[in-house]
């Protein structure tokens, strides 16, 4: 839903507005636009609007000042452009009408004339403008009252402008959609736009891979169940704290991976990895949260027979025996598997890549404690002999069988796997790293 602005003249000075509006079309483009009835027909007998979203509200004449003066007290608007007539009408008189009042008492930007409604629409141009992807099935939280507690930390700084998730379309269509909207808005460089994703690690992912080299840097506010990219970047979970962040608005430059030709800002795993994901459904992450994962790890654990596979790294191949590989470019602690190292590191233009061997329950036990031993401690996992650990730029693994596949939470099955970097390719609004 994009931001909304009230149009409003007194009938005899509408082509007036109409002329401005006709001049100023391009950046009232990103806005939805509020017109009282009788308004809008004077302007378009004399003027045709096109490529406007426009709203149109009831006749002045049978109370429609009233109505838009509703929905400027309910905090639904971003200005007031008004032309009263005559123009030099005393300043009294205009601010008693019911529009100027509401929108003085909401604080909003008013303009009353053509120079002040360019005025207006500059600095318009030159603010934060946020465009908030929500998903409103994320998490276990209510929408609407997360919605709006986002919106009051947000709207002071920025102008927001708020998208929700479609069953009909992916997120990562409705981010290209605004990227090409944004790019239109700041054709003259004018402009200082973020996108928005609110959800969990699939909604934050989506987004992301339609921002990789964009230059338009990703905001989070994650409602989801792990958020583990959240998580990994130091990004808070907390919706308060989330929104600080963005106000912030400190940048990282993150890595950008390509998994099977899709883009992967977390990790992939065969094996263990993606067996505990395909165990955790969404109703029992509905019930337990993040303890869903460590239900269905206890589960995998007794489940998961080893694979074989051939791997491929930097021309050499290698035969091995495996019951899981994790192949991560960002991951925070809690994803044991990616923990070969102690840590992933998301920005190195390299993949942590962590191969396990287990030979039975037991080893398999010994297995995670040493990754979770890593995670602590910020060390390799090497020293396991049913571990190996490695960085490469690129990957290639064939399956002697087809095997599930875990995509950044999302599974499929899969014979071949190849793996890339592209190094630096996001932007994202996340604190300065505690570790250089």
């Amino acid at each position: 839903m994009p931001s909304t602005l009230v149009l409003n003249a007194d009938l005899d000075v509408c082509p007036a507005l109409g002329t401005w509006i006709i001049n100023n079309t391009q950046l009232l483009s990103g806005f939805s636009l509020l017109i009282a009835e009788d308004v809008l027909q004077e302007l378009t007998s004399r003027h045709p609007l096109k490529d406007l979203s426009i709203t149109e509200t009831r006749a002045i004449r049978q109370g429609g000042d009233i109505a838009m003066a509703a929905t400027i007290l309910n905090g639904e608007i971003s200005g007031l452009i008004h032309f009263p007539s005559p123009p030099e009408r005393q300043a009294r008189d205009v601010l008693s009408e019911p529009l100027v009042r509401a929108a003085l008492l909401q604080d909003l930007p008013i303009a009353l004339n053509p120079a002040t409604a360019s005025a207006l629409m500059q600095g318009v141009k030159r603010s934060r403008r946020g465009y908030l992807i929500f998903n409103p099935v994320s998490g276990q939280g209510d929408p609407e009252s997360e919605l709006a507690e986002i919106r009051a930390h947000l709207e002071p700084q920025f102008m927001l402008q708020v998208w929700m998730t479609r069953p009909d379309k992916d997120p990562s269509e409705q981010a290209k959609d605004l990227i090409k909207e944004i790019n239109a808005f700041n054709a003259e460089g004018e402009g200082d736009s973020i996108i928005i994703a609110s959800g969990g690690d699939g909604t934050v992912g989506a987004v992301a891979s339609a921002l990789q080299n964009s230059n338009i840097p990703l905001g989070i506010i994650p409602r989801g169940t792990a958020n583990a990219f959240s998580v990994a970047l130091g990004i808070p979970t907390g919706l308060k704290a989330a929104c600080t962040n963005l106000l912030l608005g400190n940048l990282r430059r993150v890595d950008v991976a390509l998994c099977n030709n899709r883009p992967m800002i977390l990790l992939a795993g065969l094996g263990f990895e993606a067996g505990m994901v395909d165990k955790a459904s969404r109703e029992l992450k509905n019930i337990l949260g993040p303890m869903a994962y460590i239900f269905s790890g206890a589960r995998q654990l007794v489940d998961q027979q080893p694979f074989h596979a051939t791997m491929e790294i930097d021309g050499k191949e290698y035969r091995l025996d495996a019951s899981a590989i994790t192949m991560a470019n960002a991951a925070p602690a809690t994803s044991l598997m990616a923990q070969g190292f102690g840590e992933v590191i998301p920005d190195d233009g390299l993949l942590e890549v962590i191969v396990a061997s287990p030979k039975d329950r037991i080893s398999g036990l010994s297995v995670l404690s040493s990754l979770a031993w890593s995670a602590i401690m910020s060390s390799s996992a090497n020293h396991n002999n049913n571990i190996a650990c490695f960085r490469t730029k690129e990957l290639q693994i064939e399956l002697d069988d087809v095997q599930k596949l875990v995509i950044d939470g999302e599974v499929l099955d899969a014979k071949t796997i190849t793996l890339s970097v592209n190094p630096g390719a996001l932007q994202v609004v996340a604190p300065i790293p505690l570790k250089s």
